[in-house]
């Protein structure tokens, strides 16, 4: 992570550095799932997180700069994609993470707050977009390998399907209050895999 003059989370610290890092990122999120970014304050998480408060203000500087080095950390962390060697259960095995993630008591109402902070701030929404990049890239391979073994056309677009096994999870977790449930994931997955299997994303 590069200091005041850089983004953060663009490097990945080692001792001290790492556990400072650890505990204001952990005390961001815990305050973000609590109060909504309007709610964080660099002073309060420093002092949650047990560092100086002239650490976090160095390092960080603004409160979009520490959720941007928020969300850097939750895409390095995030699971890796499944290798089941089908394009339904890989699809279904994402489905299912993105519940677990959306549906948690902690990562749901920061996804709320960040996703809200978006909309307003540049900074948050490249971060967020950043963080969307990532984990697109970890699961679209599991659709081009499906075009290797002839289960989808060739020229699928791989980011196209995981973005439509996505947008209906989000659309009840965001916008129509929906349940969210493994059902849900698993239709989510199944229309998906169908559609490309159609030539929907070709």
């Amino acid at each position: 992570m590069n200091q005041a003059t850089g983004a953060p989370g663009t490097s990945r610290p080692g001792g001290r550095t790492a556990r400072v890092r650890e505990a204001v990122l952990r005390a961001a999120g815990d305050a973000l799932a609590d109060k909504g970014i309007g709610g964080v304050d660099l002073a309060e998480v420093a002092r949650l997180a047990g560092v100086g408060k002239t650490t976090v203000y160095r390092r960080w500087g603004t409160v979009p700069g520490l959720v941007a080095d928020l969300l850097a950390e939750m895409a390095e962390s995030s699971l890796p994609r499944a290798r089941t060697g089908a394009l339904e259960t890989d699809l279904a095995a994402l489905a299912g993470l993105i519940l677990k993630t959306l549906t948690d008591e902690r990562q749901g109402p920061l996804f709320k707050a960040v996703i809200a902070a978006a909309a307003s701030d540049p900074q948050t929404a490249a971060a967020l977009h950043r963080f969307y990049r990532v984990r697109i890239d970890e699961w679209a391979p599991c659709v081009a390998e499906a075009a290797a073994r002839g289960d989808v056309p060739a020229g699928t677009d791989a980011d196209e399907v995981v973005r439509a096994l996505s947008a209906p999870l989000y659309y009840r977790f965001l916008v129509s209050g929906d349940p969210l449930d493994p059902d849900t994931a698993a239709r989510a997955a199944a229309a998906a895999a169908a559609a490309a299997r159609a030539g929907a994303y070709a």
